[in-house]
């Protein structure tokens, strides 16, 4: 089975606590620990933890061991700066833009979110792809922890 180099964001640590997101957070985290996944965050993702509740904190310190840490240098700028200047998002969600481009610039193959409204969106996925081809870089699968689990197919070929 293929290890894929994947980058979440904050969401994802904080689905495990929220009701509607625990399971497929929780079940992300499993195949994480089972080898499925290797993580990339930036320093981005860790100063929003540590604003973040104690219980999302503590989560987080336990899967530590399994995170690469993506700086944020001049090329994430640059990126992030772009996705702003194109317009995905605006400069309030420089934050958000922050992650894609991180993720993008350090070559993971996929970003995994909750975020619904600025990252993991059929409109942003491609406005973000389209700047990232713009500025040399490849594109980027984008999706939610559903999207990634493994399920039994009974039929699969």
């Amino acid at each position: 089975m293929k290890t894929f180099k994947v980058y979440v964001d904050t969401s994802v640590f904080g689905g495990v606590f929220d009701d509607e997101f625990k399971n497929g957070s929780r079940s992300f985290f499993d195949l994480v620990r089972a080898g499925r996944f290797e993580l990339q965050i930036s320093d981005v993702c860790r100063k929003e933890i540590a604003g973040a509740p104690e219980d999302v904190r503590a989560f987080f310190d336990s899967v530590i061991a399994y995170l690469e840490v993506v700086p944020i240098d001049e090329r994430v700028l640059q990126l992030r700066d772009a996705y702003v200047s194109a317009g995905v998002v605006g400069k309030r969600w420089l934050d958000d833009a922050s992650h894609v481009a991180a993720a993008v610039v350090s070559g993971s193959e996929l970003i995994v979110s909750w975020n619904f409204r600025h990252i993991v969106h059929f409109e942003k996925i491609r406005h973000y792809n389209q700047v990232n081809t713009r500025m040399g870089y490849r594109e980027i699968e984008i999706r939610s922890p559903l999207e990634v689990l493994d399920y039994e197919d009974e039929e699969a070929v």
